[in-house]
């Protein structure tokens, strides 16, 4: 399953620029408002979970975050931020791999994830995310968790998607999270549809 998804990929972010997959944004706003709401300081280590060639690492950068880490099943993805970081991106962390089976090097102060973890459809494979997760986020440490919502598309990228509201997303979480914020967002792809996501904010409380 990893194999086919790596390839997956690979696959559409070595045929496509960044800028021609529906989940590109010029600006990574809602994602920064949250880190910026969760108060997170400049020292803090926050992870990228899914990442791939998203420029929310360009801003954290720009802000003076020093601790980053970039999380993505696709080699080429990273690559072509790494490019377009030039010699910033010589300061993140770029690890290829499986959120679902990946072994955390650090804990981490923020953990974000924007559109990778609605592609887990199998409760066996949430359950092994949520592994990593509760391994590698700080007790005290934010999870700001991004997916489309419960009206949002059913596919993205040819694949299936599980839909979430915050309700759905603490259900399996469980107890150790507290729900800080819940909030809509109405994505806008390159080509003018809109994509009903929904940000959900937890504080790990145990």
């Amino acid at each position: 399953m990893t194999d086919d998804r790596k390839l997956h990929w690979e696959n559409v972010y070595s045929t496509k620029s960044e800028t021609d997959v529906s989940w590109f944004q010029e600006s990574p706003a809602p994602s920064l408002e949250l880190i910026h709401l969760v108060r997170a300081k400049q020292s803090d280590a926050i992870v990228d979970v899914g990442g791939g060639a998203s420029r929310l690492v360009d801003s954290l950068l720009a802000e003076g975050f020093g601790d980053l880490t970039v999380l993505d099943l696709s080699a080429a993805a990273l690559e072509t931020a790494r490019k377009r970081l030039g010699a910033k991106g010589e300061e993140v962390k770029w690890i290829v791999d499986d959120a679902t089976l990946w072994e955390p090097p650090q804990t981490y102060d923020v953990w974000h994830d924007r559109a990778a973890f609605h592609f887990l459809v199998d409760a066996a494979q949430r359950a092994a995310y949520i592994e990593r997760l509760k391994r590698a986020l700080k007790m005290g440490g934010h999870l700001i968790m991004g997916t489309f919502a419960l009206d949002g598309p059913d596919k993205c990228s040819g694949l299936p998607v599980a839909r979430h509201s915050s309700e759905s997303l603490a259900e399996i979480l469980g107890p150790g999270f507290e729900l800080l914020d819940s909030r809509r967002h109405d994505h806008a792809t390159p080509w003018g549809s809109v994509q009903r996501f929904q940000f959900s904010t937890f504080k790990r409380i145990a």
